[in-house]
């Protein structure tokens, strides 16, 4: 940055590059019948989150990839991000010419009459409204750096980096926001630092550096007091009160969690969330709160967990409100539907796939949700017959027996497969044996401990010491030298 002083590096974790996600499995997948109304979808968001799942639907989804350009255009117009304005004009060329010619008869597709022209003017006054608005925000940090004024410094560092962030240069947004920590007079300010520092962490999906903040913002004193004695109203004082704070602190861990594939910690997380606090959209909607959290209790929960948490949770049922799908497909899970509840996953499936969060997770946590719903069908009986299970599963006898023989070798499932018969036994477990084996072993575990607790009251009552060894690099005492112990 020209005539700044930021070039330093500081000892802070900003310079870290967005972390390698190993979730590759639906990193290369084409969404070609969705269902998702556009519009309705994108208005949940705002800012750079609502730009990047634009740009993920347009990456993913070729038949809505126009009208996810045009919409991302329109956006980064209001913005100073001139890169990416230039960036997403060349998508749509290329979009538009890759799709086929309209009928002659009379067809609807685009043409090129549709491409939204690049607006060079707007690219060259916008280019010069950054560089002067850049360089006043810049200057007026250094006066405030020469006033030592730290209340002036904190927010002269957050200015610049919400311009930072404006202009679509997120490693200096997170420098900025990073660099207020030192001029925080309060727990106020520490909690909106961390706050900010979450949100660009999250568009550079920098998980670890989300979980850090996340932990340091909840371990402030008091944190959870921010904006109760604030003398503001309205919505102003919603988004500082404690509640509202810890509810974008749960999300954030649990996004950073879903990130990490830690699907049940992050199944706690988002149901932590209150519904009537949960309004960020620059980084998540409830709808998506209803959604990660649903799937990723489906899949790891057991059934006493999924009824108590979930179910019967009054404040998670008016989230799944948004989504009454993921409320079906969990009801009818825990009723033992499972047909009904896999064919429910199926048809949310490639609007799923459009979710920039979830999709590298689809199809490990669908996995999962029927892993364990062939293990809660099996468990209640002494033998169960494959055909009726395959039609509960919606799958051939031979797929099912594949299944099964993976979850047996897993130790999931304690059973065997009569393959002739087509049936599964579960392995006869003499429960009187385990309980007399389980006793034999406390029994000696006990007999071990009392005669070590004797030996040491007896240790203790003869006043009998054990020494360390002397180090060879210090002086030897006389007398001491040849013995390692000795009594009194």
């Amino acid at each position: 940055m020209p005539g700044s002083d930021y070039n330093p590096v500081e000892p802070m974790q900003v310079d870290l590059p967005p972390e390698e996600n190993d979730n590759t499995e639906e990193e290369t997948f084409i969404v070609e019948n969705p269902t998702l109304d556009l519009d309705s979808y994108i208005n949940n968001y705002s800012g750079m989150a609502r730009l990047l799942r634009l740009l993920h639907i347009a990456d993913h989804c070729p038949p809505l990839r126009i009208e996810a350009l045009k919409m991302a255009i329109n956006h980064v117009q209001n913005t100073f991000n001139v890169p990416m304005y230039q960036q997403l004009h060349k998508k749509l060329r290329d979009a538009i010419a890759t799709v086929p010619l309209p009928d002659v008869t009379g067809g609807n597709g685009p043409t090129a009459a549709d491409l939204p022209q690049l607006d060079l003017q707007w690219i060259e006054q916008k280019s010069k409204k950054a560089s002067l608005k850049l360089e006043k925000l810049d200057g007026d940090l250094k006066n405030y750096k020469s006033n030592s004024i730290k209340e002036s410094i904190r927010r002269g560092h957050d200015d610049l980096a919400e311009h930072y962030l404006d202009a679509g240069d997120l490693t200096n947004a997170l420098k900025c926001f990073s660099r207020a920590r030192d001029y925080c007079t309060s727990a106020k300010h520490v909690i909106n630092m961390c706050l900010n520092v979450i949100k660009v962490s999250i568009y550079l999906q920098n998980w670890t550096h989300v979980l850090n903040f996340v932990a340091k913002a909840e371990n402030t004193p008091d944190a959870m007091e921010v904006g109760k004695t604030g003398s503001g109203s309205g919505a102003a004082s919603a988004k500082e009160s404690g509640v509202y704070i810890a509810t974008k602190l749960r999300c954030a861990a649990g996004l950073a969690e879903l990130a990490g594939k830690k699907y049940k910690q992050a199944a706690k997380c988002f149901l932590q969330a209150n519904f009537d606090h949960c309004d960020f959209s620059d980084m998540i909607s409830p709808n998506n709160v209803a959604i990660y959290g649903g799937l990723c209790a489906l899949a790891t929960f057991d059934r006493e967990e999924l009824q108590k948490n979930v179910i019967s949770s009054n404040s998670f049922k008016l989230f799944l409100e948004l989504e009454p799908q993921v409320r079906d497909v969990i009801f009818k899970f825990y009723e033992s539907k499972y047909a009904t509840c896999l064919r429910l996953l199926d048809d949310m499936r490639d609007n799923l796939l459009l979710d920039m969060y979830l999709a590298p997770h689809v199809r490990t946590l669908y996995a999962q949700i029927r892993s364990r719903g062939l293990i809660q069908y099996f468990s209640p009986y002494a033998s169960a017959d494959l055909n009726r299970m395959a039609d509960s599963f919606n799958t051939t006898v031979s797929a099912l027996e594949n299944e099964l023989m993976q979850l047996i070798l897993d130790g999931q499932i304690q059973a065997r497969i009569d393959s002739h018969n087509k049936i599964l036994f579960s392995k006869n477990v003499d429960q009187r044996s385990v309980t007399f084996e389980k006793s034999l072993r406390m029994g000696e575990e006990y007999e071990r401990k009392t005669k070590l607790m004797i030996l040491r009251a007896a240790m203790i009552r003869a006043q009998i010491q054990v020494k360390n060894p002397q180090r060879e690099n210090q002086n030897e005492t006389p007398g001491n030298s040849n013995a390692r112990g000795h009594r009194d």
